[in-house]
């Protein structure tokens, strides 16, 4: 017999598997339980416009699923897209018990719990809420602000310099991190740098296995931000590869600055389905989204060396007093390698940057060489 917890964190884990590959869809899972408690079929949602953790895992099941308990991730879809909704699924089966961990903030796929309710069905919400929320967590900021969620990830030395002084920088970080990279780019929609780093770096900005060089076969969209469209017509990211957008400001508006609108470029992206972005620019580019209020989450590889002198991981970022730092809370801490990873959310500071605040609500190259975007 396995306990709705214990079920509910067997679905978290499932969930998992669907991250990179399901937006702009959220990563589900799905346990069935039979009436006597033990599983009795299981799934997650894998990729956009195939079946739903609850289809996959009904299927599985059968006949086992009347009279037991589905718990699952997210509350189930209560309307037809390119599939249909997930409520009238669960009460065909004859399922008695539904247990969710975290609500639907979409106005279109909410309502399953009241459906679901309607038919009689006992309904549970709120079980390992939080920890299904920190797994579906780029999912869910995108659809609340309507932009992607971004995570800002840079490798850099113990002194936090990213380049030395003569602007060399491969490799600052172990090929261990370098590997992680990619495990990282894996989860993903879009990989944005600045053409800085494209000038100087010809970054291919792809997810591949470092041991071959072979390319993953999901690719996620390579954005670079080249307010001026100095991007060469031959650099790796124009290959086949993978997408590329070149966003000038012609394409997505020009900011105070004179630069691209970061603001416009992230609503643009939404608008394209991309939920999830792994920002990998330079310092300057990583300094104007973090002037923004525009990141979300850190992930930063930090290497056993001391340069002294050289490029700073971090740049233009409007901070000049120590009252106006900006505030991590550490999620992780762990040594690949010779290095150590750590990731971390941004502590949302009151009024800190009202303009990040209002967007409309939603119905590695580790050589970071950056000058401008």
């Amino acid at each position: 017999m396995v306990t709705e917890d214990e079920a509910m964190r067997r679905a978290v884990a499932l969930a998992a598997r669907g991250l990179g590959t399901t937006s702009p869809n959220p990563v589900v899972g799905c346990l069935l339980l039979g009436p006597a408690g033990d599983v009795v079929g299981e799934g997650f949602h894998a990729y956009a416009g195939g079946p739903h953790a609850e289809i996959v895992a009904l299927a599985q099941a059968g006949e086992l699923a009347r009279g037991g308990t589905c718990v699952v991730t997210l509350e189930p879809c209560n309307h037809t897209g390119r599939t249909g909704p997930c409520s009238e699924a669960l009460i065909n089966a004859g399922v008695r018990r539904v247990v969710i961990a975290v609500d639907d903030p979409t106005p279109v796929a909410a309502g399953g719990a009241a459906t679901l309710r309607a038919a009689g069905i006992e309904v549970v919400t709120g079980v390992r809420r939080e920890a299904a929320e920190v797994g579906n967590i780029a999912w869910l900021t995108a659809v609340r602000r309507g932009r992607p969620f971004v995570t800002w990830k840079f490798a850099a030395t113990l002194d936090g310099r990213s380049a030395a002084a003569d602007g060399t920088s491969q490799w600052i970080s172990a090929a261990e991190s370098r590997a992680d990279v990619h495990v990282l780019r894996s989860t993903v929609d879009a990989i944005v740098a600045g053409v800085g780093t494209v000038v100087a770096d010809d970054p291919q900005l792809t997810v591949r296995d470092l041991r071959d060089g072979t390319l993953a076969i999901k690719q996620p969209l390579r954005v670079v931000v080249d307010s001026s469209g100095r991007t060469p017509a031959n650099a790796r990211v124009r290959d086949a590869a993978a997408p590329t957008w070149i966003v000038t400001t012609a394409a997505a508006g020009a900011g105070p600055d004179g630069h691209v609108d970061l603001h416009a470029l992230l609503i643009a992206l939404f608008a394209k389905g991309v939920r999830n972005v792994l920002l990998e620019g330079g310092p300057t580019l990583a300094g104007g989204f973090l002037a923004a209020g525009l990141i979300d989450r850190v992930v930063g590889y930090v290497a056993p060396k001391l340069l002294g002198d050289g490029r700073a991981a971090l740049a233009g970022a409007g901070i000049g007093t120590i009252a106006d730092a900006v505030e991590l809370d550490f999620t992780d801490i762990t040594q690949i390698g010779g290095d150590l990873r750590f990731t971390a959310n941004l502590r949302q500071k009151e009024n800190r940057n009202p303009a990040a605040e209002n967007l409309p609500p939603a119905s590695s190259s580790t050589r970071n060489s950056e000058e401008g975007f």
